[in-house]
């Protein structure tokens, strides 16, 4: 495997993405944050050399549509991975623990029958503050660059263990 281990035993992943196809499927509600979500995917597909032509992006009302945007996206034949952001506050009502709930669970779902990796860049918060937090530009902490690189090394890891 394309694995690097550190002298103190920690495993390092080889986030190579050159020649890699990524797929993203972006929420637009609370789009003031997935915006910023989707410059965090962007940087971490371009740090790992994604090409920018290599990126398939696509947009869906909200965060429950974000399951049904990474299966089309897996059945095009086009990607390799697909990363999913977005954005759900919590409000006043149950609402947020359904969308949650719903979102990480069809994207999981996703994955698991199609064998793709499908990464959960979704905030799922209490605050816009701590959305924010969640999502900062380049050098702060960014969930959607975090995705980014996980689709990357997931991605290699499912090329290497299919079969001839």
């Amino acid at each position: 495997m394309a694995d690097d281990v550190k002298a103190e035993g920690r495993v390092e992943p080889q986030l190579d993405g050159r020649g890699l196809r990524i797929g993203v499927a972006a929420s637009r509600f609370n789009d003031h944050v997935t915006l910023r979500l989707l410059d965090g995917v962007r940087r971490g597909l371009a740090r790992t050399g994604v090409a920018a032509e290599d990126v398939t992006e696509v947009w869906v009302p909200g965060a429950f549509e974000l399951p049904t945007a990474a299966g089309a996206l897996v059945r095009s034949g086009r990607i390799d991975a697909v990363v999913c952001v977005g954005c759900v506050i919590r409000g006043e009502t149950f609402h947020f623990e359904l969308v949650a709930g719903q979102c990480a669970s069809g994207i999981q779902q996703v994955s698991i029958a199609t064998g793709y990796p499908v990464l959960f860049g979704v905030v799922t918060v209490d605050t816009l503050e701590q959305a924010m937090a969640r999502s900062e530009p380049a050098g702060g902490h960014n969930v959607g660059e975090e995705a980014a690189l996980g689709a990357v090394e997931m991605a290699r890891l499912a090329q290497g263990l299919r079969a001839p």
